[in-house]
């Protein structure tokens, strides 16, 4: 009877294991990876058809995702260090390690200003026109709309009515986000009218200035509203009425040179740009090294154009001891 011998060995065709892949599957179970981990190191080092070559483990491992979301994270422009992004917007955003204040939107400063819940806006039904029909890279109608669509505001200011520490106060503050907070026929009448209204209810008035000036766009018109501004405050003043302007950074052109300037008292947050021109525009012109700290709020103390530079936390405090001091 002939008996068929079976080979005890594999077979010569078969594909021995790579070596390779076999070592870091032993590497992987030695340091403890994971499950799925170990069943990728197993495939690597298993043959594949047709006497192929074993993948490597770089192309079996996958791409692990960063655990940590954009954003969390930002250097501080002050101090350069990295700060924790919610810890300094809980910080009434100013930097934790240095004291920057970083620029805020006019909303985030109403929420920062009024007492909860108290604040009334005013004169949202207000909207730019395009008399002169200016047209730079885009047409001016399409330029406010994208900024309203991006920023949810209308115009580059907020006003309305509320309490700041009990005190009733007409608030308007200039919002830098929206076309850099320049001042056009919306944001001089806004202003103009939150003036007049503060007169007539015998209101404190607290304008919070931050702007690139004049907005280009409407060319003469954005200029006649530092006239129409100046005048509505002098009225103000005529008949008693308090003003606390509050200046921030930056706050130039033809803001600085109407109402930003014209407070009973004026305040300015540390660290403030304050100016009519640029600090480069004037030293090109004036070919001269400028003072350390030209144009900053402190320098502008020391020369009597700011009445206090007051730190962020302290403003709402400083604003009502003023309202108590004037008798309203």
């Amino acid at each position: 009877m002939n008996m068929t011998s079976i080979p005890a060995g594999p077979s010569p065709s078969s594909t021995p294991p790579d070596q390779t892949g076999i070592e870091a599957a032993l590497e992987a179970v030695k340091d403890g990876a994971a499950s799925s981990e170990r069943q990728l190191a197993i495939a690597a080092a298993a043959p594949t058809a047709k006497g192929e070559s074993a993948r490597t483990w770089t192309e079996v491992k996958p791409q692990r995702k960063s655990v940590i979301p954009e954003g969390l994270w930002l250097r501080c422009p002050g101090c350069e260090q990295m700060i924790y992004r919610k810890q300094m917007e809980a910080n009434a955003h100013v930097c934790p390690e240095c004291g920057h204040h970083f620029r805020i939107s006019a909303a985030e400063r109403v929420r920062q200003l009024t007492d909860p819940g108290s604040f009334e806006p005013l004169f949202t039904g207000l909207s730019p026109t395009d008399p002169l029909k200016f047209r730079d890279l885009k047409p001016y109608p399409d330029r406010i709309l994208a900024e309203q669509l991006r920023t949810g505001a209308t115009e580059a200011v907020k006003a309305g009515t509320g309490f700041i520490k009990g005190r009733a106060v007409l608030v308007c503050c200039m919002d830098l986000t929206f076309m850099m907070g320049s001042m056009g026929s919306v944001v001089g009448e806004a202003i103009t009218r939150s003036i007049e209204m503060a007169t007539e209810r015998e209101l404190a008035l607290v304008i919070v200035s931050c702007s690139g000036g004049a907005r280009m766009q409407e060319a003469g018109l954005s200029l006649m509203q530092m006239a129409k501004t100046s005048a509505a405050l002098a009225r103000h003043d005529d008949a008693g009425g308090l003003y606390i302007s509050v200046l921030t950074d930056p706050t130039t052109g033809g803001v600085t040179a109407s109402f930003a300037m014209l407070g009973d008292v004026i305040f300015a947050e540390p660290r403030a740009l304050i100016g009519f021109a640029g600090p480069r525009v004037i030293q090109q012109t004036i070919r001269q090294e400028l003072p350390e700290g030209f144009q900053r709020s402190e320098y502008l103390l020391k020369g009597g154009m700011v009445d206090r530079v007051v730190p962020r936390h302290e403003l709402r405090n400083e604003i009502a001891r003023v309202i108590d001091f004037s008798g309203r």
